[in-house]
């Protein structure tokens, strides 16, 4: 019976937070690594996207990025970008710059679904990798 409440309570939890991303679109490290967390268990779908470039990138990265879409060439992966945009995004750059200035022309552009980590991988204190591969969408 325990269980079952501590997983009520966390999934109210996860429904406020959610309530909270409607309404804003700053993440802090700590929120990231929750909503990783709840991906990990199925809870929640999202796509986490670093928009920094291929060195940043496989020089150290979140675990869980599932695409690079580098910044310097986003006008060759917009189409790649806009089939997401029903989705729920979540962009980073290494200090909340680049993705503040992204979240503004994808919101011009109509999408809804998105969030940044507002100061970037710098200050991410979750899971990183170092030495990453690139993810399937580079080529």
């Amino acid at each position: 019976m325990s269980d079952e409440k501590e997983e009520s309570e966390a999934d109210e939890e996860m429904m406020k937070f959610m309530q909270h991303m409607t309404q804003s679109s700053d993440l802090t490290s700590a929120e990231l690594e929750l909503l990783l967390d709840s991906r990990a268990k199925h809870k929640i779908d999202f796509t986490l996207i670093d928009i920094r470039e291929i060195f940043e990138y496989t020089s150290v990265s979140i675990r869980g990025t599932d695409l690079l879409l580098p910044t310097s060439n986003i006008h060759t992966t917009m189409e790649q970008l806009t089939a997401l945009k029903g989705h729920f995004l979540v962009f980073y750059c290494r200090t909340g710059n680049r993705t503040l200035q992204m979240l503004h022309i994808l919101k011009r552009m109509g999408f809804s679904h998105i969030a940044h980590l507002t100061h970037g991988i710098v200050d991410y204190n979750g899971d990183k990798l170092k030495n990453a591969p690139l993810p399937k969408n580079i080529r």
